[in-house]
């Protein structure tokens, strides 16, 4: 007799949480089944958050990886834009709680480049709780809610050549959980693997943007950008995790092309003419201690100050938010196109300093 449904996750926790000595690896499709019956909305919340941290407390393999985010992947749509390339820019979900983040504004400049570009995320989630994509580009004025079909249209219009998808749109079972994690306080799997949904990629090629701090991700990610069929990957030692790398420090980015293997490739931001005197843009005097208190109100606070920065850097004006929008899309460019990466930093400043970044982003609705 066929063992009722929600015995899979109660199987699962059995494996993964035993202890230091006992615990068990999750095979692929144990993974697949367990994450799909969570999304189905009939699990046990306590199961699920025992499930997420005893993987985390055991490490997670690639298998559980895969599993988890091909269990996201068959729920989300799977739409396909008529363009030749996109690029798939994820930042961290939980958003960025330390600095005056610039890559909300990187879309805008790619399609100006030639290059649709996407990004995705959330309002607000932990583990940091930081200030999201969705925040700052709505503080600046620009709709968060569109259908996929509208993003769709947005990426495959030449004006403006790239837009915004939320996840509470793209893949509501599984927004629908955040509640849940804000409670678990800990990063766990769904962290790792969200970024890579793809809900919506090229008849062309798709391109992964991305970033890490921790060295065991590069390997990580790269496994599963390739079992999420993404064509490249650029993952870049960012600050916060994200595709920004240190204004002030030599780092470096991971790539690989045609599904192939990862490699590594070292940075200086004095290769793209960049002196700057700190890692990224300094969070103002009123806002340096949100980590300690980011509440909706000074998140707003923030999303308000990261937008106006954000503008000015698509008029040209100069400073650490321009600084790092040249940075990060002549890595971006410098990998897709070939080129030198001072050639691709002269090209991304051309695009801020003309006003055609700035075009493409007034042109989203």
């Amino acid at each position: 007799m066929e063992e009722p449904q929600n015995t899979v996750l109660h199987r699962a926790i059995q494996k993964v949480a035993t202890g230091p000595e006992y615990s068990k690896d999750l095979e692929y499709e144990e993974a697949l089944e367990t994450m799909e019956f969570i999304l189905s909305g009939e699990a046990d919340p306590v199961q699920i958050g025992i499930f997420l941290i005893a993987l985390r407390m055991k490490r997670e393999t690639n298998e559980e990886n895969c599993g988890i985010l091909q269990a996201i992947k068959n729920i989300a749509p799977k739409v396909v834009a008529d363009i030749p390339n996109l690029i798939d820019l994820s930042d961290p979900y939980d958003g960025y709680i330390r600095g005056i983040p610039a890559s909300p504004f990187l879309p805008a400049v790619f399609a100006a480049a030639g290059y649709p570009c996407v990004s995705h995320g959330v309002a607000r989630v932990g583990p940091k709780f930081g200030v999201t994509h969705r925040r700052i580009l709505s503080a600046a004025g620009k709709q968060c809610d569109l259908s996929i079909s509208e993003v769709k249209g947005n990426l495959e219009n030449e004006n403006p050549g790239w837009s915004y998808l939320d996840q509470a749109t793209y893949c509501p079972p599984l927004h629908q959980l955040n509640e849940l994690r804000q409670r678990m306080v800990k990063r766990q799997i769904i962290t790792t693997v969200e970024v890579l949904a793809q809900p919506i990629r090229a008849n062309g090629k798709t391109h992964m943007m991305s970033g890490y701090v921790h060295k065991v991700y590069p390997s990580i990610y790269a496994n599963l950008a390739r079992h999420a069929g993404y064509d490249s990957m650029v993952l870049i030692r960012g600050v916060e995790g994200g595709v920004i790398p240190s204004l002030k420090q030599p780092g470096r980015f991971f790539s690989y092309a045609d599904m192939g293997e990862e490699s590594a490739t070292e940075l200086d931001p004095l290769s793209t003419g960049l002196t700057h005197p700190t890692r990224n843009v300094p969070l103002p005097e009123q806002l340096a201690d949100i980590e300690q208190n980011n509440s909706e109100e000074r998140l707003e606070e923030l999303a308000t100050v990261a937008a106006k920065y954000g503008l000015e850097a698509l008029q040209g004006v100069p400073g650490g938010t321009r600084d790092s929008l040249v940075y990060s899309g002549a890595i971006m460019l410098h990998f897709l196109q070939q080129t030198s990466l001072a050639d691709a930093a002269d090209r991304i400043r051309t695009l801020l300093d003309s006003g055609a970044a700035l075009e493409k982003f007034n042109q989203h609705q």
